[in-house]
């Protein structure tokens, strides 16, 4: 069993409810990541829109993003609207794609288009168990509890912030990682996305078990952050 995983936390520019540019936009920072996991934001394939319709994990758009992961021995962990509807991220690899999580916590906007999902959720990747998350569900305490009682070697979220918010990204994760000595990646949105976000926060961070920052990204659409976690 590796005591090493390679991740990177992504913010590839998104196009509004454009699921084929934003999957070769994602196929893109994947090659680029170089990593055994590659994180993405919160609805990265549609853009933070909470009208956008659910994306099947069948979709042929996904096709480039496949055979990145194919290619690169990736696994990606995806945002996007799913079935229920619900807020989800989507596992992909060389197999293709499916659901893995549906986010628990929503906003209030949020809840007046998706469910909350039924239960907190973890994906294997070698042998390393990575608890999954997105957004508001990281400030929630009982959260992350749930989902390390799953037994878990790591908590990996995507999210949408404003700019002002990258410190409350920051803040919890230290939380996280510090209550349950596990790793923690957030992805966070770069650049304009919907409902309302001209502008959005970026600064994708990586964060070791004790809360040592590993890596962080700027706020740039295309920025990565990327970092090797060692099993505790």
């Amino acid at each position: 069993m590796p005591t090493n995983l390679s991740v990177a936390a992504a913010q590839p520019r998104c196009v509004a409810r454009d699921v084929a540019a934003n999957a070769l936009a994602h196929a893109a920072a994947v090659r680029e990541a170089g990593a055994r996991v590659v994180v993405f934001p919160e609805l990265s394939l549609t853009g933070y829109e909470l009208d956008a319709p659910a994306v099947d994990p069948a979709d042929p758009a996904l096709a480039p993003l496949v055979e990145a992961c194919a290619e690169t021995g990736t696994v990606a962990l995806v945002g996007a609207p799913v079935a229920g509807p619900c807020i989800g991220v989507l596992a992909v690899d060389e197999d293709g794609a499916r659901v893995a999580y549906r986010k628990i916590y929503l906003g209030s906007e949020e809840a007046e288009h998706h469910r909350p999902g039924p239960e907190p959720a973890r994906v294997e990747v070698d042998g390393w168990w990575l608890g999954l998350a997105v957004c508001r569900d990281t400030g929630i305490p009982q959260h992350a509890a749930d989902t390390v009682a799953l037994g878990i070697d790591a908590y990996v979220a995507g999210a949408v912030d404003g700019p002002d918010d990258a410190a409350v990204q920051e803040e919890r994760a230290l939380r996280i990682a510090r209550d349950h000595g596990v790793p923690v990646v957030i992805a966070s949105c770069a650049g304009p996305t919907g409902f309302g976000y001209d502008r959005t926060a970026g600064r994708s961070g990586i964060w070791a078990a004790d809360g040592t920052e590993l890596a962080r990204a700027g706020t740039a659409t295309g920025d990565l952050a990327r970092a090797v976690l060692r099993r505790v």
